[in-house]
Parts: C-alpha cells; sequence; structure tokens
C-alpha cells in the first residue's frame, strides 16, 4: 500500500490563514509581550535586556509550539483519531495548563548543568549569554520548522546556552561529560522509541490483526493494552508531570498507576466488548477501537510536556529576570508568573499558528499511521522517558516520538517483506526469469557432457556462460529493486535522512548562532 498524503491535512493546511495574517498574529502576541515588560518593569535598573529577554522569551515559546508540539498529536492526527483543528485546541488548553499547573516554580538557569555559571563573574555578561541563548535556540527552531524539521526544543537550548558560555568565558565552562551524554542521547532516544513502538505494534499484530477472529482476540487483548497504556501515562503524570504540586518517589509512582491501570482495566472491559460487537471482523474495525485511547494519550502527553519541559525551556529568560532584579548570578531561580505566563501562552499561539507543519511530518510524511500504530507511538513516549529517567539517561521526547514513528514503519517493512503473500508476489515476477535461467543451465551442462564437441557447441557454450551471468544479474538487480521499491513504500528515506541531518546538527548549530549573537551583543554593548 502507497503512503497517501491525508487529504484532511491538506484541506486544513489550506483553510489555515494566509502566511501575512500568520506574521501578524505572531507580531501581535510579541508586541502584547514588549508592552507589558516595558510597563511593568520601566523603573528597574538595566530593564533593557530584560524587555529584550522577554521578547526573545514570546518568539521561543511560539517556536516551541511550532515544533515540539507536534510529537504529542501528530501521531494521533494522521490515524485520523483526532483532525487537525481539534489536535490543536487540545494540545493548546493541555500544554498550557501543564505549564500553569504544574510547571517548575524553581528552574536551574543552565538546563542540565552544561556549563559552570560560577566562571562568569559579571552579570551583564551573563545576562547577554543567555539573551543569546534564547535568541539563538527559538531561531534555530524557526528555521527546523520551516523545513519541516521535528528537532529537540532541549537540545536547542543546550546548543544555545554552550555556545553563550563559550562565547563568554571559553571552552573551559563547558561540563563536556555532561554534553558527551547529550550526544548518546541522539542515538538512545530514537533507538528506544523505535523498539518500544515496534514491540507493541508487533504484540497487536500477532495476537489480534492476524488471528481469524480479529473481534474475539480484540475483546481479550485491548482492556489490557489500555490497562497497560493506563500504568504508563499514570506513572509518567505522577512522576514527571505533578513534580511541582507534591513530589513522590518512583517506585511509589509505579504502584499508584498500577492501582488505577487495574481499576481502568475492569472498567474498560466491558465497554470494549460492547465496542467490539459493534464493528467488523476487520483490521478498520480493530482501528476504530483505540481512538479514544489515542485522543487522551495526546492530551496526557501534552500535559506532561507542558510540565515538564516549558520551564526548562524558559530557563534563560527566568535567569535573565534573576540577574536584573537582583544583580547577580544565581545557580536556581524563582520562576515569575508573567514568565510562566509568557511561555504557556506562546507555546498555544505557536501550535496554532504554525503547528500544523510538523504535525502534518509527524504524522503522515515519514510513515502511514493509523489508529494501532499511533497508539504503538504513544506508548513509546511515555514508556522511554519512565525507563530513561530511571536509568539518568537524558532523552528528547522529539527524537523518542519521531523513533517511535521510524519503528513502526521499518517493522512493517519487515513484517511485510516476510508475508507469504509477498513472497508469492515475488515468486510470480521472477518465474519466467527462473525458468530461463534453468533452460540455459540444463542446455550449457549437456553440451559440457558431450564426448565431441563441433565448433557451433563451443560457441553455444561461450554464449550460455555469458547469458547466465548477465540473467543472474538481471535477476539479483530486478530484486534490489523492488525491495528498495517496497521499503520506500513503508518509510520515505528522505524524510529519514532530513530528520537525522537536523538532530546531529541542532547542538553545534544552535552553539554557533548563540556565540555570533554574543558577540554582536558585546560589540554593540562596548
Amino acid at each position: 500500500m502507497d503512503i497517501k498524503t491525508i487529504d484532511t491535512f491538506d484541506r486544513a493546511t489550506n483553510k489555515t490563514l494566509p502566511d501575512f495574517a500568520k506574521f501578524s498574529l505572531a507580531m501581535v502576541f510579541i508586541a502584547i509581550v514588549f508592552i507589558w515588560s516595558y510597563t511593568t518593569h520601566g523603573n528597574v535598573p538595566n530593564n533593557t535586556f530584560l524587555i529584550i529577554g522577554a521578547v526573545f522569551g514570546a518568539y521561543m515559546a511560539m517556536n516551541i509550539g511550532a515544533n515540539d508540539v507536534a510529537n504529542n498529536v501528530g501521531p494521533a492526527v494522521g490515524s485520523k483519531a483526532l483532525t487537525l483543528t481539534t489536535a490543536i485546541i487540545i494540545a493548546a488548553i493541555f500544554e498550557a495548563s501543564g505549564a500553569l499547573i504544574a510547571g517548575g516554580d524553581v528552574v536551574k538557569t543552565i538546563k542540565k548543568g552544561i556549563i559552570d555559571p560560577g566562571l562568569i563573574d559579571n552579570p551583564e555578561i551573563f545576562i547577554w549569554a543567555m539573551t543569546a541563548a534564547l535568541l539563538a535556540a527559538a531561531l534555530w527552531l524557526n528555521f527546523a520548522t520551516s523545513v519541516g524539521a521535528p528537532v529537540s526544543t532541549t537540545h536547542s537550548i543546550v546548543g544555545g546556552v554552550m555556545g553563550g558560555g563559550i562565547a563568554a568565558a571559553g571552552f573551559a565552562i563547558v561540563s563536556w561529560g555532561t554534553m558527551g551524554k547529550i550526544a548518546a542521547s541522539w542515538i538512545i532516544s530514537p533507538v528506544l522509541g523505535g523498539i518500544i513502538a515496534a514491540l507493541f505494534l508487533y504484540i497487536i499484530k500477532t495476537q489480534i490483526v492476524f488471528k481469524e477472529d480479529k473481534v474475539e482476540a480484540a475483546k481479550k487483548i485491548v482492556p489490557y493494552l489500555i490497562a497497560v497504556m493506563t500504568w504508563a501515562f499514570s506513572t509518567y503524570i505522577i512522576v514527571k508531570g505533578i513534580k511541582k504540586l507534591i513530589k513522590i518517589e518512583f517506585f511509589t509512582a509505579s504502584i499508584l498507576g498500577l492501582l488505577i491501570a487495574v481499576a481502568v482495566y475492569f472498567l474498560v472491559k466491558p465497554l470494549v466488548a460492547k465496542a467490539a460487537d459493534k464493528v467488523k471482523n476487520d483490521r478498520a474495525g480493530i482501528n476504530s477501537l483505540f481512538t479514544i485511547p489515542l485522543i487522551f494519550s495526546a492530551a496526557l502527553l501534552s500535559f506532561a510536556h507542558g510540565a515538564n519541559d516549558v520551564a526548562n525551556a524558559i530557563g534563560p529568560l527566568a535567569a535573565i529576570n534573576d540577574a536584573v532584579m537582583n544583580a547577580s548570578i544565581s545557580s536556581k531561580v524563582g520562576i515569575p508568573i508573567w514568565v510562566m505566563l509568557v511561555g504557556a501562552v506562546g507555546i498555544a499561539v505557536g501550535l496554532a499558528l504554525y503547528g500544523p507543519k510538523l504535525i502534518k511530518t509527524v504524522g503522515s510524511e515519514i510513515t502511514e499511521l493509523d489508529q494501532i500504530r499511533a497508539y504503538s507511538i504513544a506508548m513509546a513516549a511515555a514508556i522511554t522517558v519512565i525507563i530513561a529517567s530511571q536509568l539518568g539517561l537524558p532523552v528528547s521526547s522529539t527524537h523518542i516520538a519521531v523513533g517511535g514513528v521510524f519503528g513502526v514503519g521499518f517493522l512493517r517493512e519487515y513484517l511485510d517483506s516476510s508475508d507469504k503473500r509477498v513472497t508469492d508476489k515475488l515468486r510470480k515476477k521472477f518465474k519466467k526469469h527462473k525458468k530461463e535461467l534453468t533452460s540455459m543451465t540444463s542446455e550449457l551442462g549437456e553440451l559440457e557432457v558431450k564426448d565431441s564437441k563441433s565448433k557451433s557447441d563451443y560457441i553455444r557454450i561461450v554464449e550460455l556462460y555469458k547469458g547466465i551471468e548477465q540473467k543472474e544479474s538481471q535477476v539479483k538487480q530486478e530484486k534490489k529493486d523492488i525491495k528498495e521499491e517496497k521499503r520506500t513504500v513503508y518509510v520515505k528515506r528522505d524524510a529519514v535522512k532530513k530528520i537525522i541531518a537536523a538532530w546531529i546538527i541542532t547542538v553545534p548549530a544552535a552553539a554557533c548562532l548563540s556565540a555570533i549573537i554574543f558577540f554582536t551583543i558585546k560589540g554593540i554593548m562596548s
């Protein structure tokens, strides 16, 4: 089956506002942030960079909404469990709610301790570095969104802070061990996400889809799958999403999540059975059973993302605010409500105006998704973050989600390439060539064992050797071409190459941009 460009995406995209209108609305938001920060901090000494930082923070927040949030809702939209408009509304509400309700009230000024702020003794220099980091990360996210590449917001901030820190105090300021772990996450995140997503998809295929009585199998298996999903998301939300409201250790959170999952299992089992009785005994019918779980997963992933990542993303703005207000450099600072509002509202605005491009990329441009595959990706996102956080591994939610998309696509390639129907199709296609090879080989054998050979026999032997060699080469090439053509049907290689390239260069690109911006600011201020 060819990957189909989902018509609803195109129609929704065409119905969205023109580029000029989007730009105008984005500028209105930035103008509001500028006016508010100016009027409320007009009497603060050295307030220029605080106002500039607020504007850059608003710009950064919109780019997070445009790029990063697509990972939470893209699979659900691509599978048609949610319409694009509904997904944007759900994500905007839950992202903002997560940031405002459960976002951190204290944030490290330097994300993941990648530089040592103690090596910068001048608060003014520190403010310049954080301003450069914020703008560089936002510019890189903007570029990545424009080319349709989902990249890590965290890695963009990391690169910006590293570049600004190096420009301010030299290479000694960087914790290279931490940077090594972050580089390792480029591999860890997508691989873990891909493996877990492929595992869930494989279980669903073998235990439900490949069964003769799919409906009966779904009645037994789907409640367990929803229970596992409930455990994963409950644990994820308790550990990562509401840590501001109450801090609970992983073991306790997992037990609470398990209790919730057991309750949900007994609650949904009769509901699934009732719903299954109304669907056809085919894949489309089974897919429909995963629609509601996918809607919940999109909402919960958005809430957890808002609670867990927004505070870190606007950390540089909080650091600028603290340095300006207190004329000092702190390793941890409080996040004023106005800073959190800039992040929360900015994400919602960016998602609504520019989110559809990346939602389309994640949901439909890498591989074709349905509800079963999207469910597997959502499970990968939640479980991978839980595993990685307990192992102390720095992972990116963006890389996990996209890795999950890769995983389900490559699993489809593997399963279909080993499917009997595909084997029969290939056998039929090459039957003629194999018959010709057999005939030529048989004739060659008869001629070679012939006691007395004429001149024409020797000529024919040479022709047969050449013909067999050419025929074997032709068969091999045709098999290779067909296999490659089939693979591109399931996973678009061009999309994979573009996304991986963007991942690899995110940190160095943001770092270089940050250093350039820092030296520009320094030159202007000197």
